[in-house]
C-alpha cells in the first residue's frame, strides 16, 4: 500500500507539474489571443470612423469644415444610423455639432482623450465613453485637420458590441488541445509512475532482506524504463550472490573508464580531420584547433596516469607483499615540497597562499610515489575546486592509535567546502558533486580515489570533514618510521 500510495503521489506531483505549466500556458495565450482579437475589432471599426473624416475634410476641404452650412449638408447626405459629427478647434471648443445646435452649451473637450491623441499623434479614440449632452454610451474616434478636429462617434448598441467581442472559437478549440494533451500526458505519467513502483517496491523488498531470486526473470514493459529496471535488478541481484562478481564489478569501474576517453579523442580526431581536410586553413584558426588537440591530449594524458595509478593501487591491495618488500624510509616534508614547488605555478595564479605546519624531520616507510600522488591529488582539488580559497595549509602532528605511532596529516582549505552530503562520496570513482564540473575544469574524477586507496596502501585512513570557517579539510594518517 506505501509502494502503491507513492506511486500514486509522484504520478500526480508530476502530472500537476507539467500540467499546471502548459495549462497556465493555454490560459496566457488564449488571454493574450482574446485581447489581441479585440483591439483588432476597435482598430476596424476606428479605421471606419476615421475613413469617414477623412472623406468629410476632403469633400469640404480642411478651410470649410467649420462652415455650418457645408458640415449640415454634408451630414445630411452622408448619414448612418446614430452617427454624431462634431467640429472642435485646438483649444476643446465645439465648434460645430450634429447633435446638438447649441454648442454654446457644450463643455469644452480639450481634456477628451481623443482630443488629446488627435493633437498629439494626429487621430485617436476613446471607448464606451458617456456623452454629458446626450446621456448615452460611445465609441469616439477624432482626426486632426490643422488646427480643426473632426470628431465621429457611434452609440454602444447591442449590435456593437457583439462586433467587437472576440470570437471565442479558438477557447474551444484551445480547450479540446488541453483537454487531448492532457490524456496523453497522464498515459505517459502512468507509464512512468509504474516504473518507480516497481524500483520502489524492489528497493523495499531488498533493504527487508526478502527472496529476490525471480526478480531478473520478471516480464517488465518492452521499453527503455523498462530495461533501465532490469538492468538495476539484474545488477543488484549479482552484486549480492556473488563477492567475486563484486571484485569484478569494482576492477571494471576504472576499465570502463575508457569511455572518458572518448571525448578528448573524438576532439582530436575532429579537429584534425578539419586540418588536414583545409589545407588552405587560416594558420590562427590552425593554431587553434592545435591548441585544443593540444589540450585535450594533455587530459586524456591524466586521465590515463590516473587509471594506471589506480591500476597499481588495486593490484597492490591483492599483493601487499609485493609493497612491502618495496618500501623504503621516505622523508615526507620532501616529497611534500616536490608536490608544492610543482605546483606553485597554479597557486600563485589562484591567489592561495601554501603553509606548511609540520616537525623538523617526518619520515615513514612507504612508496615515495605513491605518497607524492596523495599530496600532489589533494593540492590539485584545491586549486580545482576550492572556489575563492586563499589559503591552503597542511598541518601534521603526531598520534599515537591503539598502542602505534602515527603520523596524522590535513590538508584543509578556507574555499567554498563541501555539503556534507557529498562527504561521504568524494572518495569514489567518478563521483562528481557538480555534473559535468570535472570536465570542464579538466578533472578525471579519479584523484582523491587516488588518493584513499594510496593511504589505505600504507595502512592508514582518509576522511574528509568541514574545515573551520568554511573551506574542506582532507586528514588521513601514514605510520610513523
Amino acid at each position: 500500500m506505501v509502494t502503491a500510495s507513492k506511486g500514486k503521489s509522484f504520478q500526480r506531483n508530476l502530472l500537476l507539474s507539467i500540467g499546471g505549466v502548459f495549462l497556465l500556458f493555454a490560459v496566457c495565450f488564449s488571454v493574450y489571443q482574446y485581447r489581441r482579437e479585440k483591439e483588432y475589432k476597435i482598430d476596424i471599426l476606428h479605421s471606419r470612423l476615421q475613413m469617414y473624416n477623412y472623406e468629410m475634410a476632403q469633400t469640404l476641404g480642411e478651410d470649410s469644415l467649420a462652415s455650418p452650412h457645408l458640415f449640415r449638408d454634408y451630414v445630411a447626405r452622408h448619414i448612418m444610423e446614430g452617427l454624431r459629427v462634431s467640429i472642435i478647434d485646438r483649444n476643446g471648443r465645439v465648434v460645430l455639432d450634429s447633435y446638438d445646435a447649441d454648442v454654446d452649451s457644450l463643455d469644452n473637450h480639450l481634456q477628451r482623450a481623443e482630443i488629446q491623441r488627435a493633437l498629439h499623434d494626429g487621430n485617436g479614440y476613446d471607448i464606451k465613453r458617456l456623452s454629458q449632452s446626450t446621456h448615452e454610451t460611445y465609441f469616439y474616434s477624432a482626426t486632426r485637420f490643422g488646427d480643426i478636429i473632426v470628431r465621429t462617434a457611434v452609440p454602444y448598441s447591442a449590435e456593437l458590441t457583439r462586433s467587437l467581442e472576440a470570437d471565442n472559437s479558438y477557447i474551444c478549440f484551445a480547450a479540446a488541445l488541453t483537454l487531448l494533451l492532457g490524456l496523453v500526458l497522464y498515459h505517459i505519467t502512468h507509464r512512468i509512475s509504474r516504473h518507480i513502483g516497481y524500483l520502489r517496491e524492489f528497493a523495499v523488498r531488498a533493504e527487508e532482506g526478502q527472496e529476490l531470486e525471480s526478480e531478473p526473470k520478471r516480464r517488465l514493459p518492452d521499453d527503455e524504463l523498462g530495461d533501465i529496471s532490469h538492468t538495476i535488478t539484474t545488477l543488484y541481484w549479482k552484486l549480492r550472490h556473488s563477492e567475486e562478481d563484486k571484485l569484478r564489478i569494482k576492477r571494471q569501474l576504472t576499465q570502463n573508464a575508457a569511455h572518458e576517453l572518448k571525448t578528448p579523442a573524438a576532439s582530436i580526431h575532429g579537429y584534425l580531420e578539419s586540418i588536414l581536410d583545409n589545407p588552405d586553413m587560416p594558420e590562427e584558426k590552425k593554431k587553434h584547433f592545435l591548441e585544443r588537440c593540444y589540450a585535450q591530449s594533455e587530459r586524456m594524458s591524466k586521465l590515463l596516469l590516473d587509471m594506471g595509478a589506480l591500476t597499481k593501487l588495486d593490484e597492490l591491495d591483492d599483493k601487499t607483499s609485493q609493497l612491502v618488500h618495496e618500501r623504503r624510509r621516505v622523508d615526507v616534508l620532501q616529497v611534500i615540497h616536490s608536490a608544492l614547488d610543482d605546483t606553485a605555478l597554479q597557486l600563485q595564479d589562484k591567489g592561495i597562499t601554501p603553509e606548511l605546519h609540520a616537525p623538523d624531520h617526518v619520515e615513514v616507510w612507504g612508496d615515495q610515489s605513491l605518497l607524492y600522488s596523495i599530496f600532489r591529488n589533494l593540492i590539485d582539488n584545491v586549486v580545482a575546486y576550492a572556489a575563492g580559497a586563499s589559503l591552503l595549509n597542511i598541518v601534521c602532528h603526531e598520534v599515537e592509535i591503539e598502542g602505534r605511532h602515527f603520523y596524522e596529516f590535513s590538508v584543509s582549505d578556507n574555499g567554498c567546502g563541501v555539503e556534507s552530503r557529498h562527504l561521504e562520496h568524494i572518495f569514489e570513482r567518478f563521483y562528481r558533486i557538480d555534473k559535468g564540473r570535472s570536465r570542464k575544469l579538466g578533472g578525471t574524477g579519479l584523484g582523491l580515489a587516488i588518493v584513499k586507496n594510496a593511504v589505505a596502501v600504507h595502512g592508514g585512513q582518509v576522511a574528509a570533514h568541514p574545515s573551520p570557517g568554511g573551506g574542506l579539510t582532507v586528514s588521513f594518517t601514514l605510520a610513523r618510521f
